[in-house]
């Protein structure tokens, strides 16, 4: 004897089922792979002591260069400029009031007010002071990881986005 609930289970099931296969998988593996491209590449560097290349807002950063390259966050301008605007002012708030509560909370906040007077808003790199504070960094962050690894996402995002598009995906 069938179940009471049973029709409503049909119907739940074939809405799962709807939202699965509607989902944009292509764009989401592809947009994967290229995250997944880059923070590889960063690793690598890491692992292999070429240079210390791989922040953990470098993951964000991605998201918006791979997922969503549209987006005015995801702009190389937005991304390098954002990251090297928040990690310089992070340094500062550091240097000024100690890498505790005080040094980090004004970090963030010149960090967003910076970016936002600069047009280079990019909200991955909010969290460079709290990792300025939380690592010990010196002024050669800006450098590497910094810059270094912008860069370096900005251009294997061009170079993968390019390809997609010329190749129809």
């Amino acid at each position: 004897m069938a179940s009471v609930d049973a029709p409503t289970e049909l119907g739940l099931a074939r809405r799962v089922l709807a939202a699965v296969v509607t989902r944009p998988w292509r764009n989401a593996i592809l947009a994967g792979i290229g995250g997944a491209l880059a923070i590889g590449l960063l690793a690598v560097a890491n692992e292999a002591h070429v240079a210390l290349l791989l922040i953990p807002p470098f993951g964000a950063s991605c998201v918006l260069v791979f997922g969503v390259a549209a987006s005015p966050f995801a702009r190389p301008r937005n991304v390098i400029g954002g990251h090297l605007i928040s990690a310089a002012m992070g340094l500062m708030a550091v240097a000024i009031f100690g890498p505790g509560a005080l040094g980090i909370a004004a970090g963030v906040g010149l960090a967003i007010a910076s970016m936002m007077l600069t047009d280079t808003v990019h909200p991955p790199a909010g969290a460079n002071p709290i990792v300025v504070a939380l690592a010990g960094a010196g002024w050669t962050f800006l450098l590497t990881p910094v810059l270094a690894g912008a860069v370096t996402i900005v251009a294997i995002g061009w170079a993968y986005n390019e390809l997609r598009s010329r190749a129809g995906v």
